[in-house]
């Protein structure tokens, strides 16, 4: 393996680098570093989060620049608040003995005042999100006119976000550029087209496979049913007692609730999502680096750019729609060459996405029991008495209460004592487990009804387990004029309904998205409610319409496709 001083970085660079500890470079940096220090060539970087792309393009391009010339001579756009900071402060340690060569990170949810100050004042490199970068441009508060080198990072991530008019809008204002670094883990075709409009014969460069995962991720999923998930996550958690991980929620409003209710059992965990302002969601960060915190709960779009050392475990409360998003999502653990795993609580539906993410990332999905409430306790005795046993005592003067413990002691046995230690510990657990349900599920191949461990029928009346053979199966089909080319995906689709219907979204059923609309299934129930609640309202300057499908739930015959029998709303785009 080649050495950093191989790669040709200057001698400053190089002992802030030595300062670190580092010797040896990654090999999405072994590769990429000797071609961009050239400067003048397109680049495209296809590599797993975690894997050092920050230095892959930060330390070339703090070579590159003249640290003489006062204006910005590199823009790095990226796509969360977070993720900016991260890389501006990895910068400033890069950069420790460079003189003159100023950064500045300007994102939203902080001072705009002060960023336009900043710039004003000299800058080189700046590190930006879409939205605030857009802002100054547009406020002709920053000049992209002698920026040589434009790096995107996360790109991916960008474009899962609705960023592509942005990205466009950027790229267009910046027309003297020598050089399009792009970044991303994964390599859909949004960011394909980016290559292929703005980037000439660029060098591509993959680390692993394309949309492979990280190899040091156990992937794991555990079956139950959808009604159960909540209690399945709790039973997974008491299961790793030194767990120090991320759950990932579809929407704020299951963050929320699910911060709340495991936070009343006694668990460190706070949730991140969209409706935080930028100092909650610092303050959170915070007491979750520190380990303050043993657990935080977050949406896609509120984790994005999050990078945290030594996160052992990432969970999916829920499969994300958008596949490539697990990706981004299990990339929070094992980094740095670490190892992690990464667990999916799925319901027997949802086996089929697992087989895609299979063929996907190129791994393969463990499937694991459901621990058993006497697993658990097991679990959690030894790991406390594990603690117990490497407890520090050589602080503290421990020997002035020895003798009164002896005496206090002096008739109870050694077993007696730690009969009576895990009794004080573990009485709560004892109690909580000692006749908890087996939530393991398993497929009756014989009537493909879902059963339990001991072969009992497993209850069907949710959401995650009914039988969409059937005609009626309780949900109603609605037909809503909104789709993709309205800037949604799935997830954010999801979030929209549920937010302006105020409903759960156990009450929701298959989700058909298309460019122009979008179908939905809803419980009968509250269809009625959701068509309310949407139905008239405005989006980007234009009227929703919300109404029950017709043709139920048929499948489209050859006559009825010859036939336009979809709803009158969707015939007149």
């Amino acid at each position: 393996m080649n050495t950093f001083e191989s790669l040709g970085l200057k001698p400053e660079i190089l002992q802030s680098i030595n300062d670190l500890g580092f010797t040896n470079p990654t090999p999405i940096q072994e590769q990429a570093i000797p071609v961009l220090l050239s400067g003048t060539m397109d680049f495209v970087g296809l590599a797993q989060t975690g894997t050092g792309k920050t230095a892959a393009f930060g330390l070339p391009l703090l070579q590159l620049i003249n640290a003489a010339d006062k204006f910005p001579q590199a823009l790095i756009v990226c796509p969360t608040r977070e993720l900016c900071l991260q890389i501006t402060n990895d910068l400033l340690v890069f950069k420790k003995y460079l003189k003159g060569v100023n950064t500045e990170a300007v994102y939203g949810g902080a001072s705009i005042t002060m960023q336009i100050r900043n710039l004003r004042q000299g800058v080189q490199i700046v590190v930006a999100t879409p939205g605030r970068l857009i802002d100054l441009i547009e406020r002709k508060a920053i000049d992209l006119q002698k920026v040589k080198y434009v790096v995107l990072d996360e790109a991916d991530e960008m474009l899962n976000m609705g960023f592509r008019d942005d990205i466009d809008f950027v790229l267009k204002n910046t027309i003297n550029r020598e050089s399009i670094w792009l970044f991303s883990a994964t390599m859909p075709p949004e960011v394909r087209a980016i290559s292929k409009n703005f980037m000439t014969s660029p060098k591509e460069i993959t680390v692993g496979k394309k949309n492979s995962g990280n190899v040091n991720i156990d992937h794991q999923y555990y079956l139950t049913a959808a009604h159960q998930r909540y209690e399945t996550l709790k039973r997974l958690i008491d299961f790793n007692p030194g767990m120090y991980g991320i759950i990932f929620t579809r929407t704020k409003a299951d963050a929320q609730e699910i911060s709340e209710r495991l936070s009343k059992n006694g668990y460190d965990i706070e949730a991140l999502h969209g409706d935080l302002t930028q100092q909650q969601r610092d303050k959170v960060m915070g007491r979750f680096r520190s380990k303050v915190l043993q657990l935080l709960i977050a949406t896609d779009v509120a984790a994005r750019g999050i990078d945290v050392d030594g996160i052992t475990h990432v969970i999916n409360y829920e499969l994300p729609d958008d596949m490539e998003v697990y990706t981004h999502r299990s990339g929070r653990t094992a980094r740095a060459g670490k190892s992690g795993i990464c667990i999916s609580i799925c319901h027997t539906r949802e086996t089929f996405k697992i087989r895609q993410l299979e063929k996907m990332i190129n791994a393969t999905f463990h499937k694991v029991d459901i621990p058993s409430g006497k697993e658990v306790c097991r679990r959690q005795f030894f790991h406390f008495m594990d603690k117990l046993i490497q407890t520090d005592i050589s602080h503290g003067d421990y020997e002035t209460y020895l003798p009164d413990l002896m005496q206090k002691f002096e008739n109870v046995s050694k077993e007696e004592v730690l009969q009576r230690v895990a009794a004080l510990e573990f009485d709560h657990f004892l109690k909580y487990y000692e006749n908890a349900d087996d939530l393991n599920v398993r497929m009756d191949t014989r009537n493909r009804n879902m059963v339990n461990e001991r072969g009992a029928p497993q209850n069907r009346n949710d959401r995650g387990e009914r039988n969409f053979n059937r005609r009626d199966n309780g949900f109603t089909r609605l037909f809503i004029n909104l789709g993709t080319k309205d800037g949604f995906y799935k997830a954010s689709f999801l979030q929209y309904i549920l937010d302006e219907s105020n409903l759960k979204k156990e009450v929701l059923g298959k989700i058909d998205m298309r460019e122009m609309n979008t179908w939905v299934e809803v419980d009968k129930s509250n269809a009625g409610k959701m068509i309310k609640a949407i139905d008239g309202k405005r989006y980007n300057n234009r009227t929703v319409r919300m109404n029950e499908a017709d043709g139920g739930f048929r499948k489209p015959t050859d006559e009825g496709r010859k036939r336009n029998y979809a709803p009158r709303e969707r015939r007149q785009f």
